[in-house]
């Protein structure tokens, strides 16, 4: 089952993303999808604001993953240029750990990542329109999806 929803702006791609923080617990994982200047860093923003991160988030493109610190960890990573390097990154101590990890461009690491996941596609509809897709992979997040309420997510 996937659910969707259009948004229009950065506003909206991360009050979206702060909503979802809320329902997020350690060790959750999200697999972001989306061609460039999708939202994947404006999503992961408003997830780290929502998640009290008070340093500024931005796109980890060259440093592959960046931590911060809020009410739960959260792990960046960027892995569209990581190669053949992947294995000397350690992902199972941050997939498994105590923190929340988005990683941008997780299919290119498919085979690495855990078999529970949620999967946020990201795409553009114009200059400011997007789609957002939440597709659940694993019981915990078919019921994060099921007992977020959707309807409830507002864009004043």
């Amino acid at each position: 089952m996937t659910y969707t929803w259009r948004l229009s702006g950065a506003a909206q791609t991360q009050r979206f993303a702060a909503c979802l923080a809320d329902q997020l617990q350690p060790g959750d994982l999200l697999a972001l999808e989306g061609d460039l200047g999708a939202g994947k860093t404006t999503f992961t923003q408003g997830l780290g604001r929502a998640l009290g991160v008070r340093q500024v988030v931005n796109s980890p493109t060259f440093t592959i993953i960046k931590e911060y610190q809020g009410r739960l960890p959260l792990y960046h990573m960027d892995v569209y240029r990581v190669g053949d390097d992947v294995d000397s990154l350690g992902l199972d101590d941050y997939f498994f750990g105590e923190g929340v990890c988005v990683v941008e461009w997780a299919s290119l690491i498919e085979d690495l990542l855990p078999n529970e996941r949620l999967t946020v596609y990201l795409r553009t509809e114009g200059a400011e329109e997007r789609t957002i897709e939440l597709v659940p992979l694993g019981a915990r997040y078919v019921n994060l999806c099921e007992e977020f309420d959707f309807d409830a997510v507002t864009f004043d």
